[in-house]
């Protein structure tokens, strides 16, 4: 909500272009009830405090008595207005002339949408200091576990792979938060979980010795609610950037599976696993048939979409335990477990046929595809190369024999 309409559609199109989110813009307060009356799944408020027909006060309440999450973007800096406006519990106030304001609002949007997905663990004996935290994190999106002392903090730690994020108070009786940051770091490693120390001690190497522990910061009591934001924010922005890098390291670009490299390191320790427990296990290597004829008739947009559509194809068919891969080019990885005989070539022709009524759009009309799938069942022998080259000899025999089938040992 903004008098502005070149500023709000500046924030707008800012945010749709970038997070691909949906935003509505009014630019008076009776507008902007009537679209809070129209729906009832609003994610957050960015709101102006100069409007025609409403005061500051009013403005914030048409949001807060409806439990709207509230950001202020004023034009004018006024440390007392400040002050107020965050003592109504405002997540942020942006100052519009500010260089970047715009790109920050994004970034501000963006965080606060993402923390709905992702779980804070706040341990701490005082309830009141807990209850603080608690609601602080809340404020910002954040799904919250509370935990009273160390031994409640590792068993929800054991039982909520959500949590991402711990804020450990220092001083608590029986495990005090160095000691309980050492222990959860033999649980969940530094890019699983940030973990932020606090305390209201006055030692100068408590900071030293948290992070010394494994912690990933520090913040020390009492803190205000905009270094509390900025810590968490920072922290977990982190978090995120290392998985996108483990994301870009281990996952192939165009289908989002995981790439060769990755289901190698996978598989060399599944295989002797799997021998060795006596479990049977079969490896696959699926290739599109006439992939070639495919991106030179239709063009190399629809040979994306095409192998976009086999991706998906081969992850919901994949069960638990499964482990799919694009291995190179037109060509995919499947290792199952525990499939012999009649289900093993059941499975895989299963696959086939899937794939085979595929109906793909693309820019030059619908496409059609088969795959050829070669199946080697592990023996008693085979290391992973041998599994590899067996399925690709048997990949072979299925393109030889007239494509669209699967020839399968065991």
């Amino acid at each position: 909500m903004e008098n502005s309409r070149a500023y709000a559609r500046a924030i707008a199109e800012a945010i749709e272009q970038q997070l691909e989110l949906p935003v509505v813009v009014a630019s008076t307060l009776a507008e902007a009830r009537e679209l809070l009356d129209r729906h009832d799944d609003w994610f957050l408020a960015l709101t102006g405090l100069v409007l025609a027909d409403g005061d500051r006060e009013t403005v914030i309440d048409c949001f807060q008595d409806r439990g709207l999450s509230t950001v202020v973007v004023t034009g004018v800096y006024d440390e007392d207005l400040r002050e107020r406006v965050l003592r109504r519990r405002v997540i942020d106030v942006v100052l519009k002339s500010t260089p970047g304001s715009v790109d920050y609002i994004v970034w501000l949007v963006k965080r606060l949408e993402r923390n709905r997905r992702i779980s804070a663990l706040v341990v701490d004996d005082s309830m009141s200091a807990r209850l603080h935290t608690a609601t602080l994190l809340k404020m910002f999106g954040y799904r919250v576990v509370e935990a009273i002392d160390g031994a409640a903090a590792l068993k929800a730690l054991e039982s909520d792979a959500t949590i991402r994020l711990a804020i450990i108070d220092q001083e608590m009786p029986g495990m005090q938060g160095v000691e309980l940051t050492q222990r959860l770091r033999a649980l969940r490693a530094r890019d699983r979980v940030a973990v932020i120390g606090v305390s209201g001690r006055d030692d100068a190497t408590l900071v030293a010795r948290f992070l010394k522990s494994g912690a990933n910061d520090f913040l020390r009591k009492p803190f205000s609610r905009e270094e509390f934001f900025c810590r968490v924010s920072q922290n977990v922005d982190q978090l995120e950037l290392i998985g996108s890098l483990q994301d870009l390291a281990t996952r192939d670009f165009l289908t989002g599976l995981p790439n060769r490299r990755h289901f190698l390191e996978q598989a060399e320790r599944l295989v002797p696993q799997m021998r060795a427990a006596g479990r049977r296990l079969a490896m696959a290597i699926l290739d599109i048939d006439h992939f070639k004829r495919i991106n030179d008739s239709w063009g190399h947009e629809a040979g994306d979409h095409a192998l976009r559509a086999v991706a998906a194809a081969l992850s919901a068919h994949a069960r638990d335990g499964d482990h799919v891969a694009r291995f190179g080019g037109e060509e995919f990885c499947l290792l199952a477990p525990d499939l012999e005989g009649a289900a093993l070539l059941d499975y895989f022709d299963s696959l086939r046929q899937r794939i085979e009524h595929l109906v793909v759009h693309s820019p030059g009309g619908e496409l059609r595809m088969t795959v050829s799938i070669g199946v080697r069942a592990v023996t008693a022998d085979d290391d992973l190369q041998c599994l590899l080259a067996e399925a690709d000899r048997r990949l072979y025999l299925a393109k030889a024999g007239g494509r669209n089938r699967v020839v399968a040992s065991g």
